[in-house]
């Protein structure tokens, strides 16, 4: 067995608006995942970002 064929594959970078062409289903899976946590994420961030809002609002209306 060569040492390819059990060392994992690094992972490829995903970027928006490139070619899927290429991609096995299961890459296409694993895509999907990635991109699911990373909305997941940045919907997180933004609901704090508008908390943050909200008290500074609070805060400079009194």
């Amino acid at each position: 067995m060569d040492w390819e064929d059990v060392r994992p594959k690094p992972q490829r970078e995903i970027t928006v608006g490139a070619s899927l062409k290429e991609l096995s289903i299961q890459d296409l899976e694993a895509r999907i995942a990635a991109l699911e946590g990373e909305i997941m994420r940045v919907k997180a961030e933004l609901e704090a970002k508008r908390a943050q809002q909200r008290a500074a609002d609070q805060l400079f209306k009194r």
